[in-house]
């Protein structure tokens, strides 16, 4: 986990960026989340990841401004590479409807893609900026 520490970008579209602050906290992680477009924040998150040792497994809280919260778990299958499901379905990984794998391609950049139902719907590159 302590691969994901630091400042993170990635485009999103034209003049569209996220921004990605990720800082030690305790023995998890904190972060703070930007989208930002011509320098105007559209979108802000924090999150905050801590290890439970009973599902041997991190587990993110996250809250979007202006929504609920969020509950993920999230583990390594290998050195670089994650899987996030939502934390509803822990019981069941393999049957979660929506998951998250990433990939860190080297230290400076990692992948992320959304898969609904089995199908990938999206790819984000981020690349480390401090």
């Amino acid at each position: 986990m302590k691969q994901f520490i630091g400042s993170w970008k990635f485009d999103l579209g034209k003049d569209t960026t996220g921004l990605l602050e990720i800082k030690p906290f305790g023995t998890g992680l904190e972060t703070n989340y930007n989208t930002v477009t011509k320098g105007k924040i559209l979108e802000e998150m924090k999150q905050l990841f801590g290890f439970d040792k009973k599902i041997d497994k991190y587990v993110i809280a996250e809250l979007l401004k202006g929504n609920d919260i969020d509950l993920w778990a999230v583990w390594f299958v290998s050195n670089n590479k994650y899987i996030t499901i939502p934390y509803s379905d822990i019981a069941n990984p393999e049957k979660a409807s929506f998951k998250i794998e990433g990939e860190f391609k080297s230290p400076n950049v990692f992948e992320q893609t959304r898969i609904l139902n089995g199908k990938p719907l999206k790819t984000d590159t981020w690349t480390r900026t401090k």
